[in-house]
This record gives C-alpha cells, sequence and structure tokens, in this order.
C-alpha cells in the first residue's frame, strides 16, 4: 500500500520518531495513524522520546578490531548510570554497534548531521538518474525522496539496517533497547580505520 507523504509527516509531528520508521511502520499497519502510534509505542520508541532530554553522560568507549588488524572501529556509546555501563547487556550493545560501523562503514552519525551540499549534490545525482530513466515530471520529486532515503540507509548509523537483523534499523535496536533498559542510551560517536585508507 502507497502512504501519503503527509502521513507520514504527520505521524512524524506526533511522535518524534524519523521519517523511514513512520513510513515503515505505517505500511505495516495500513496507514492507520492511530495503530501506526500504538505500533510504535510498543516497541519502545515512546519511552526513546520521553528519554531523550535526560542526560546520558556515563557509558563506554569499545573497540573493534576486525581479523587481521586491517580496519579497526571506536565507538562511544552513553548511558545515564554506571551501573548500567557495566550491565553485559549494554556491553553487548555497544559491541554491536562497533561491529555495525566496522561491517557497513557509515560516514554520518544520524542524516541531521549530513552536510546540506552532500544531500543537494546527490539529490541532483538522483534528479539526473530519474529523467534518464523516462520519469514523468510530477513524478520526479517523489522519486527522489524515496531514493534519497535509501542514501541516508547507507551512509547514516541510525538509519543503516541493523547488520544481525536487516528488518530494523540501528535507532530501532536503540528505541527497543531503551524501553528494555529504561535508561537514555546515546551512540555519541564513532571512528572507522582502515590500513591505507586515505583521510577525508
Amino acid at each position: 500500500m502507497a502512504i501519503a507523504s503527509e502521513q507520514i509527516r504527520e505521524l512524524r509531528e506526533r511522535t518524534g520518531v524519523g521519517m523511514l520508521e513512520c513510513k515503515k511502520i505505517l505500511e505495516e499497519v495500513g496507514g492507520d495513524l492511530e495503530k501506526a502510534v500504538d505500533a510504535l509505542r510498543k516497541r519502545g520508541y515512546d519511552a526513546m522520546a520521553k528519554k531523550a532530554a535526560r542526560r546520558a553522560a556515563e557509558g563506554l568507549v569499545d573497540s573493534y578490531i576486525h581479523i587481521g588488524g586491517k580496519m579497526g572501529v571506536i565507538v562511544e556509546v552513553n548511558c545515564e548510570t554506571d551501573f548500567v555501563s557495566r550491565n553485559m547487556e549494554f556491553q553487548s550493545f555497544v559491541r554491536d554497534i562497533a561491529m555495525q560501523v566496522a561491517a557497513q562503514n557509515p560516514r554520518y552519525l544520524k542524516r541531521e548531521e549530513v552536510p546540506e551540499a552532500v544531500v543537494n549534490h546527490e539529490r541532483e545525482v538522483l534528479r539526473a538518474q530519474a529523467q534518464t530513466d523516462g520519469k514523468k515530471s510530477p513524478d520526479i520529486e517523489k522519486v527522489i525522496e524515496s531514493r534519497l532515503e535509501k542514501f541516508y540507509s547507507e551512509i547514516c548509523l541510525m538509519d543503516q539496517p541493523f547488520i544481525k537483523d536487516q528488518e530494523k534499523t540501528i535507532r530501532d535496536l536503540t528505541a527497543e533497547f531503551i524501553g528494555k533498559i529504561g535508561e537514555n542510551i546515546v551512540i555519541r560517536r564513532f571512528v572507522r580505520f582502515q590500513v591505507g585508507e586515505v583521510s577525508q
């Protein structure tokens, strides 16, 4: 079922959840806005929104070095208390994030960090591709927005499908974990090194 952009926007305004998650959940519930809100609450997104303002100053810095030592990742994930930072589930979550960065090589943490110039350049490339594909003018913007979502899912960690479960994004995974652990959890930053790779 095709979901109208107005529905996605309204769900985003009501819940504060990202556009991709809003679209996905609306598709799952057949476009029913109230069911979508309930489904997001069940998945922990309401907990994520409520806890987002709480200070997360504890946490862990962890590293993952790939076999052979040719590539490594350092991540910082924050939580609210030292107690949680020592929890094995939290440590496992941080390790999963490090492995995600190693495997998928995101360039940015979240889409809000992508420079406007990069997004505009991608829009122009996508517009040219749509025109080459013979898309009619009214459809081009819809095609661009759809392909831009795929672009974000490739370069932004929070929008990437989780390597251990492609049905959920890292944002989904984080929301679920916040709901489970009962604290604000923030993936703060990451860096990925690969032998011979030139820094950008």
